[in-house]
């Protein structure tokens, strides 16, 4: 897999497919702790390691553990990796088409338990997931298997995600359950909106919940209050502004929904650890940046 995966990877950083939902990434460097913001969808690691730090907890996705997201979350990673053994992984965003008609069969079938739902889930690579995503890369490795196999491909490792060792917390969260479902709309809401001026007041009233417990509820499930979420998409936001679009800062302050360049240059600092100017010259000397992908439910995600 590794030496398949080295093939698909020629270029460090982010590797584009034939699959849009599918991108293959290679690092030849470490990375110290770094903000993130993943949207929903599955991450194998075929070579090095991510740590992810999240409510006080480690999130290991490395050889032996693939990451799955359900909600979009911020947090907080560091990789693993040299130019002797970069890190060598495949990046597949949720089609939620596909995991709905999945959902539905598996539930027909009986197939999977539920359990409570979890927006982030590390889960071990057992031996059904890992001869997927090998028949995975093997087909990719071959432009017309690629083309004709390759969604097919994609919809079996989410059944491999989804009737997994924790399929049935992935399910529970992709199928909005209870409160947790509640606030995964709230958070949908708030991608779909985040250069308005949004209220708690207001996003409590829309899920039907009183402002105490929305805020309660919304923090167990992003491990931060609502308004301190909302800051952290539109600097995310604004730092994508910056990068692809060559935005100046207060560019994109204004356009994710700041009054104040001196504000959002502050908060920018203290999540970031540097100016706008320093963290996109890191990045740009760090990283090889993709196209945007095509309009989705979460906009400000990476």
């Amino acid at each position: 897999m590794i030496a398949l995966m080295d093939k698909l990877t020629p270029l460090e950083g982010y590797n584009l497919t034939v699959l849009p939902q599918v991108r293959f990434l290679r690092s030849n460097r470490p990375l110290s702790l770094t903000p993130v913001f993943y949207q929903p969808g599955i991450v194998i690691v075929c070579q090095g390691s991510k740590r992810g730090f999240f409510g006080g907890q480690v999130y290991l996705y490395d050889e032996q553990h693939y990451l799955a997201v359900s909600v979009p979350v911020p947090f907080t990673m560091q990789t693993q990796a040299t130019e002797q053994a970069p890190l060598l992984a495949i990046y597949l965003y949720l089609d939620f088409n596909v995991v709905a008609d999945l959902i539905l069969q598996i539930d027909q079938q009986g197939g999977v338990a539920s359990s409570k739902p979890r927006g982030m889930l590390s889960t071990p690579m057992d031996r059904p997931m890992s001869e997927s995503v090998l028949r995975f890369v093997e087909a990719m490795g071959r432009p017309l298997e690629a083309e004709i196999l390759g969604p097919s491909l994609v919809r079996e490792i989410y059944f491999r995600a989804l009737t997994g060792e924790q399929g049935g917390a992935m399910r529970a969260a992709l199928t909005l359950q209870g409160q947790f479902g509640k606030i995964a709309k709230a958070i949908r809401r708030i991608h779909e909106a985040f250069s308005l001026p949004l209220s708690v007041e207001q996003l409590a009233r829309e899920a039907g919940m009183s402002v105490p417990s929305f805020h309660s509820h919304f923090k167990s499930v992003t491990q931060t209050s609502p308004l301190q979420y909302l800051k952290s998409i539109r600097l995310h936001q604004a730092r994508l502004l910056m990068l692809r679009n060559d935005v100046n800062a207060a560019g994109a302050a204004l356009e994710v929904g700041y009054e104040s360049a001196s504000q959002f240059g502050r908060e920018f600092k203290r999540l970031f650890g540097g100016s706008p100017v320093e963290e996109i010259k890191r990045i740009r000397a760090s990283f090889v940046m993709p196209p945007p992908r095509s309009a989705g439910f979460y906009p400000s995600s990476p």
